[in-house]
């Protein structure tokens, strides 16, 4: 496999936008509010902050992978964390690598920005996923509660 990995520039936004919507796909679904426009937000956001990146995986031209990364919370129990929010790679690319490729490099970056945990989360449907994640040392320590704010009364 001849790959680069690369972090993502400005340019790289609608190749990157369109990789990602391959989240949505089943077993998964798309977010209800998504759109598109908040998902440039985000990725602009992304590549020009210090504390965070687009990462792509390139063959020939083109993009068959990305994780976006966060130097995250500041945790007062375990130090700087990095975040994984998005990691994909094309269905015929998969199972070649790609993806624990984009998981190092992730890795790396969390390192360089002196993180000591890369941490995720997935879907309870992405079975796939997380044979994936326990394959590359990645216990499940813990399950996610998530609050949507514009709905709750909290």
């Amino acid at each position: 496999m001849s790959l680069t990995l690369r972090a993502a520039v400005n340019d790289d936004r609608e190749p990157v936008l369109d990789l990602l919507e391959e989240l949505f796909e089943p077993p998964a679904r798309q977010p209800p509010d998504y759109t598109r426009a908040r998902a440039t937000e985000g990725f602009v956001s992304a590549v020009t902050q210090p504390e965070a990146d687009v990462l792509l995986a390139i063959e020939g031209g083109e993009l068959i992978g990305m994780t976006s990364t966060y130097a995250d919370v500041p945790s007062m129990r375990f130090g700087q964390r990095c975040w994984v929010e998005d990691l994909v790679v094309r269905p015929a690319h998969r199972s070649a690598g790609v993806g624990a490729l984009l998981l190092n490099a992730a890795a790396d970056w969390a390192r360089e920005r002196g993180c000591t945990h890369l941490e995720l989360a997935s879907a309870h449907v992405r079975v796939d996923a997380h044979r994936f994640y326990r394959a590359r040392g990645m216990p499940q320590k813990a399950v996610i509660f998530s609050l949507d704010l514009r709905d709750a009364d909290v």
